[in-house]
This record gives C-alpha cells, structure tokens and sequence, in this order.
C-alpha cells in the first residue's frame, strides 16, 4: 500500500475547515475549528502511515496556525 503524501492531508485539512457553516466568532473560534478537522483526519487516517508521522504532521499544522492567528507568542518570551 502506497503511502498518501502528507501535502493531500493539508489540502483535506483547509478544505474541510472551509466547509464548516457560519463564520468563525473569533481567532480561538478559527483554531479550534482547524484542531477538530486534525483530530477527525488523525482518527480515520492514522493507519496509512507510518507510526507517528501523521499526528506529528497534523501537530506541526496546528502549531503554525497558532503562529499565524497570533495565538501564541513568537519567539516565545519563556524560552529567551
């Protein structure tokens, strides 16, 4: 079996956030809906890859988002 490439997973995860009704209230509001899409792709996909790579994958993306909606600190004051 061929593993899927990593790049489809980023387009599934966009797409279905896209797809979700009504308009995010707020920045959290955005995240979460981005981090119940990753769960909901990590529960049905974890098995077409190799252990770990998809929920470390999907962490990464969650991560960058944070970054991107300003959720979080960057460079992070507690590790300076």
């Amino acid at each position: 079996m061929k593993t899927p490439d990593l790049r489809e997973v980023r387009t599934r995860l966009e797409e279905a956030v896209q797809l979700i009704p009504g308009e995010p209230v707020n920045k959290q509001d955005e995240f979460e809906a981005y981090e119940s899409v990753a769960i909901a792709i990590l529960d049905s996909e974890h098995s077409d890859f190799p252990p770990g790579v998809l929920q470390e994958y999907l962490m990464s993306l969650l991560y960058l988002r944070q970054l991107e909606l300003n959720l979080i600190p960057f460079p992070d004051p507690q590790e300076a």
